[in-house]
């Protein structure tokens, strides 16, 4: 049998307002179609679409030219649709069906085929001639690697970011899930599916261009707390916000219960705090994987400067994060892919051995 090579890719974000997302660009997308075209088998993994900031109708004209060229490249190919926090809509409306038609607890990895009038549907009728399946939370792609978007590490995160605030909210007062927190994909969902419901509401009612970009508040405040333009403004903004505004916030939060959240906001503590989120994920689901690969954090690795030791599962198992294809300009300072939030990662799977994160983009291709 002939070895099969898979591409995993996630979080393109295609539709931005801002921009944003490389594969609308030329070069990028260039470098994008050359990886779908080397794979016998892509994987996007979550965050596809961006569908938080505008309507779908127009999300999707401006996206369509991406999709039918992803959908050439893997003419005859297996294509796997992991959706994610930002594409929900891909997998919700199927999920309402097996919810309604009384099929059993939500497993950590399944099928979910859409229905025509589904948006994933209207996906898959870009893409003709892939071989498109719809799987969700995540997809076993061999015996010993599970993939997963990774969003339920928002559940656990201890960094204040916005979505984290209104999962704890939502968990402790809009669900029945215990003290112990969640311990299924069900109660995972039971925490984020209404927000992500409210979401992509209100992103339907929303202007076809709107001016400025949606859901960046947790951006806007990192940016501000960690800002290190040198000038006398700037520190003294930065210490306002990352010394005292946030420690207070935080407080405050952790008063009510919402907790635990931590202060630190830094580039550290979110990479740091991203990893144990996840791998507190992967214990509570009981995935038991030699190699888990997710993305949502847009924070690749590990790289060469990283420690293993931060990679690994309290099983002995071994993450993989890959990255994005988003310029994420608030992170990046000029240092090329050695950055851990450079753009354009692709995870290479083989029949065997473990996955291989690799950059695909250049600085030019981010022209």
């Amino acid at each position: 049998m002939a070895a099969v090579a898979t591409a995993i890719v996630s979080d393109l974000h295609l539709g931005t307002v801002s921009g944003a997302d490389l594969a609308r660009r030329p070069r990028a997308l260039e470098r994008l179609l050359a990886v779908a075209d080397e794979a016998d088998r892509l994987v996007l993994l979550g965050d596809l679409i961006e569908l938080r900031e505008r309507p779908i109708a127009a999300v999707l004209e401006d996206v369509s030219p991406v999709l039918a060229a992803l959908g050439t490249a893997t003419a005859g190919k297996s294509v796997v649709l992991v959706p994610g926090n930002h594409d929900h809509q891909l997998v919700a409306p199927a999920l309402e069906r097996e919810r309604l038609a009384g099929v059993g607890p939500l497993a950590i990895a399944g099928e979910h085929p859409p229905r025509p009038g589904d948006l994933a549907e209207r996906v898959a009728g870009l893409m003709p001639r892939s071989e498109l399946t719809v799987a969700y939370p995540g997809v076993w792609l061999r015996d010993d690697v599970y993939v997963t978007h990774g969003h339920y590490l928002d559940a656990h995160l201890t960094v204040p970011r916005v979505e984290c605030l209104v999962a704890a909210g939502v968990e402790r007062f809009g669900t029945r899930i215990g003290p112990d927190g969640p311990t299924s994909a069900a109660d995972y969902e039971a925490i984020f599916t209404p927000m992500y419901a409210l979401s992509h509401a209100v992103a339907q009612n929303a202007r076809a261009h709107p001016v400025t970009r949606r859901n960046n508040l947790s951006r806007r405040v990192w940016t501000l707390a960690t800002d290190g333009s040198g000038s006398t403004a700037a520190r003294l903004r930065g210490a306002l916000v990352g010394r005292a505004a946030i420690p207070a916030a935080v407080a405050a939060i952790n008063a009510l219960g919402l907790g635990p959240f931590k202060p630190g906001i830094s580039a550290e503590e979110l990479r740091r705090a991203g990893l144990a989120a996840i791998g507190d994920v992967a214990g509570r689901l009981g995935v038991e994987a030699d190699h888990l690969i997710f993305g949502h954090t847009h924070r690749a690795g590990p790289l060469p400067s990283d420690s293993e030791s931060d990679w690994t599962l309290p099983n002995g198992g071994r993450l993989t994060n890959s990255g994005s294809w988003v310029d994420e300009d608030v992170f990046l300072n000029g240092d090329g892919a050695a950055n851990p939030y450079w753009p354009g990662r692709v995870v290479w799977l083989d029949d065997s051995g473990p996955p291989r994160l690799v950059a695909a983009l250049e600085a030019d291709d981010l022209s």
